[in-house]
């Protein structure tokens, strides 16, 4: 088994450290000169086992003050669920029901953008096709954990009373019941999670430092023809949000 790397050696360290309420949240950690003259290795190796555990929500930097312990924070816990979307139009809120936060988002549309390449290709259509867009920030109690970018082709629901995501008699009911609104039965969605560090403008928009863990989600949902309808980038900081999958189970009769 190959030897765990020295940062990631630090890091249970001083994990363990605060498990042990050596530190408790609140406290400030000694500097990294006298953790790294404790512990045998360079300032390097323990600026980055305190940028791990920063990213982890364990660690809070605070610029021109130091690295302190956070405080605990209970991690919300979003459900991956198609057929909670059809079901309750607003999964999201049904989540932060469950936890005890008012659940909201706030949204802005633009109509008629061009599609870029990679937009293009998971909708199935060309370079430079007019898409409707609509950027989310999804509030627990008011505060952003989650962010959402979404595409749809601007051809498959322009002149409809649909064509705006967040506006009109069916704002807010979600890809599947809209698109059912216009005659089109959304079959399946596709998702793709893949962890990776937040951008800055990500970290600014959720409140999390720089470089944290988010998830990113590409999400793409097809109609029962096959046709991509709708894509998104969803982004969920991993200190913040547990992502929790409900695959249905579907019985075949004999």
């Amino acid at each position: 088994m190959p030897e765990q790397p020295p940062y990631l050696r630090i890091a249970d360290t001083l994990r363990q450290r605060i498990a042990d309420h050596e530190w408790t949240p609140g406290d400030r950690l000694p500097s990294r000169a006298q953790i790294a003259q404790e512990c045998g290795v360079g300032e390097n190796v323990v600026r980055r086992a305190q940028e791990l555990l920063i990213s982890q929500g364990v660690l809070e930097g605070r610029t021109g003050s130091g690295t302190y312990v956070a405080e605990p924070r209970q991690r919300v816990r979003v459900v991956r669920s198609t057929a909670r979307e059809q079901r309750d139009g607003s999964p999201f809120r049904a989540d932060m029901k469950a936890v005890g936060r008012q659940g909201d988002w706030e949204s802005r549309t633009e109509a008629k953008v061009p599609a870029p390449t990679d937009i293009a290709a998971r909708l199935g259509i060309t370079e430079g096709d007019l898409c409707v867009r609509t950027m989310y920030e999804f509030l627990a109690d008011a505060r952003p954990v989650q962010l959402s970018t979404s595409w749809e082709p601007y051809d498959l629901t322009a002149g409809t009373l649909v064509v705006l995501p967040e506006g009109g008699p069916h704002a807010g009911a979600g890809v599947v019941n809209r698109m059912a609104e216009i005659g089109i039965t959304v079959s399946h969605a596709v998702e793709q999670p893949e962890p990776r560090q937040a951008t800055t403008e990500e970290a600014s928009l959720l409140g999390i430092q720089k470089a944290a863990l988010v998830t990113h989600i590409r999400r793409t949902y097809y109609s029962d023809e096959g046709r991509p309808v709708e894509t998104a980038d969803i982004i969920v900081p991993a200190a913040h949000c547990e992502i929790v999958y409900e695959i249905p189970i579907h019985r075949r009769d004999h």
